[in-house]
């Protein structure tokens, strides 16, 4: 069974709309926190800039929460702007649904498989793997895996899972010999 990697290469861009102009995509930029203190109870945003405008909005983190109810470590990674805490806030359906906005991740991730092997023995059998929660559709990864067009691959291709509807789960399938 051949490994196939799909990794994330960036941070995927907010579906955001911009108050200040008609764009709707953000980023986090290099990823930063604002932490507030009101007393005993702060707020905690992550900050993220339009792409057009590059205006700054801040997206609910913790809103009137405690200091003692938050982990010392995740509390210190919002004062030091961790990259892995901006990434695992940013990729929680939670958190987006709460803020309401999607992730956009064209561009934003890759395929790692090894070199074509369609010469070689056929079936063969692959195993995808993701990395980080990409939403792609397992025609087009195929397709692009193994060069070939995605009629192609719908006719030589078995897999278990649906090939035309996007997951983000990792799957298996079987290449067939060509005609």
């Amino acid at each position: 069974m051949l490994p196939w990697v799909v990794r994330r290469t960036r941070l995927p861009l907010l579906s955001l709309r911009c108050v200040g102009c008609p764009s709707e995509s953000a980023t986090t930029g290099e990823g930063r926190f604002r932490v507030n203190a009101n007393g005993k109870l702060l707020d905690v945003w992550l900050l993220v800039r339009c792409v057009s405008c590059d205006r700054t909005s801040k997206l609910t983190v913790h809103e009137r929460t405690p200091v003692r109810s938050l982990d010392p470590a995740e509390l210190g990674g919002y004062y030091a702007n961790d990259p892995e805490l901006v990434a695992s806030r940013l990729l929680d359906p939670l958190f987006a649904r709460r803020n309401r906005f999607t992730l956009d991740w064209k561009g934003a991730w890759r395929l790692d498989a090894p070199p074509a092997w369609l010469d070689g023995a056929m079936p063969v059998q692959v195993a995808v793997r993701f990395e980080d929660p990409v939403p792609v559709r397992p025609e087009r990864l195929i397709a692009q895996g193994l060069g070939l067009s995605r009629n192609e691959v719908l006719r030589r291709v078995k897999c278990d899972s649906p090939l035309r509807r996007t997951t983000s789960a990792g799957f298996t399938f079987t290449v067939m010999p060509g005609d």
